[in-house]
């Protein structure tokens, strides 16, 4: 079998984009527990369990290639000093891991490779629908 490896390439790269949102959310989860945000500090715990679940099933996708997870590169932890930096700082976070996946969907469909297409389009919609709720977030916190 040939092995693709700009495909194993954009799985790898999304492993890592997953691990660093993985270790920001619960670093900011427990740092808006020690503010005494507890709503906030549930919002990112559950954020960090959604992204913990796409590092899973990219993991589940490489390791079906035949091919040892590589996640080589992963964004460093930004906290923020407030709770307004911290979800400005994700929104960043997510942006970068929409481009990542909207040209991981568009390489497979170019392949014609659904059963990637249709991973990488999953979490995509995932991460637009995380930064919706960043979004709303924001607009409570600067209502407040």
């Amino acid at each position: 079998m040939l092995m693709d490896a700009r495909l194993i390439g954009y799985l790898n790269r999304a492993a890592g984009h997953e691990l660093g949102a993985i270790q920001q959310y619960l670093a900011q989860s427990r740092l808006c527990e020690m503010w005494g945000m507890a709503d906030f500090s549930r919002q990112f715990s559950e954020d960090a369990k959604e992204e913990t679940g796409h590092l899973s099933d990219l993991m589940d996708a490489l390791l079906r290639l035949g091919v040892t997870p590589q996640a080589s590169h992963v964004p460093p932890v930004r906290l923020g000093r407030t709770l307004e930096q911290m979800l400005e700082i994700d929104r960043q976070l997510e942006y970068d891991a929409i481009r990542l996946y909207e040209e991981a969907v568009d390489y497979c469909a170019r392949q014609r490779d659904a059963t990637h297409q249709a991973l990488f389009d999953r979490i995509l919609r995932d991460e637009l629908e995380h930064l919706g709720t960043l979004d709303q977030l924001g607009s409570r916190v600067k209502a407040a």
